[in-house]
């Protein structure tokens, strides 16, 4: 099925180059100049990813992303000049899916915005057409057909990256990922030695799953290496 993706840019030029690639590639596109006009229509079209730029009129990058992870669960690039790593450390933190800073180059985004799609809605369609429908550690239960995680019945929202973070540790509970593994599973991507999205990304996880994220029980760092999932017999002994 042709995809559609959002571009929230105010500058013409931007949003004309990254349209006619996209195009080429098959993708339908939709346009906004600002936040405003971007929320109106992931509210009334059906968006499979979005780039967003953060320096816009009337409602920026950031406020936009956290209006629409309360509600959306569709992948998300920033696009931005800003390049600061505080900047990117936020972008990531409020449920950015990706940043790409400017300038850019287009072929870099194409390949981004293919492999966020390729990993998020193939993956999925894969997922739901076996009889492995959910995945159960302890008092966590993920949805693979809803992409929603239960915790003792209560029901977690998670961004894309959540979900697939969450996906490759539950369904090897006892492993040792690297980051290098992480960042290549998660962001489709080589890993370029960029510790702080994972920090982040693990960071929000253990928010919104363990009882005391400073004690986590589920995710464990292990240093030196990587991060593991704890095992259901470990949770059972606790």
């Amino acid at each position: 099925m042709r995809k559609t993706v959002l571009i929230v840019d105010d500058d013409p030029d931007i949003v004309s180059l990254l349209r006619l690639f996209l195009e080429l590639e098959g993708v339908a596109v939709v346009e906004a100049s600002n936040g405003m006009e971007a929320l109106a229509l992931i509210k009334s079209t059906e968006i499979d990813l979005a780039i967003i730029d953060i320096m816009m009129p009337e409602l920026d990058g950031f406020q936009l992303i956290k209006l629409m992870r309360r509600d959306f669960k569709l992948p998300i690039i920033i696009l931005s000049a800003k390049s600061q790593d505080h900047d990117k450390i936020l972008g990531l933190g409020i449920g950015a899916d990706d940043y790409i800073t400017k300038p850019f180059n287009t072929m870099e985004v194409m390949a981004r915005v293919q492999a966020l799609i390729r990993r998020t809605y193939e993956f999925n369609e894969t997922s739901i057409s076996t009889n492995n429908r959910k995945t159960a550690v302890g008092d966590l239960v993920l949805d693979h057909e809803e992409c929603v995680l239960s915790k003792r019945g209560e029901s977690i929202k998670l961004s894309s990256s959540e979900y697939k973070l969450l996906n490759l540790f539950m369904n090897a509970p006892g492993r040792i990922f690297t980051k290098k593994q992480i960042f290549e599973n998660v962001w489709s991507d080589h890993y370029i030695d960029d510790d702080n999205a994972i920090m982040v990304q693990i960071s929000r996880l253990r928010e919104k799953i363990e009882d005391n994220p400073r004690n986590p029980q589920y995710i464990k760092t292990i240093r030196g290496l990587g991060y593991r999932f704890c095992k259901k017999e470990e949770l059972d002994e606790k």
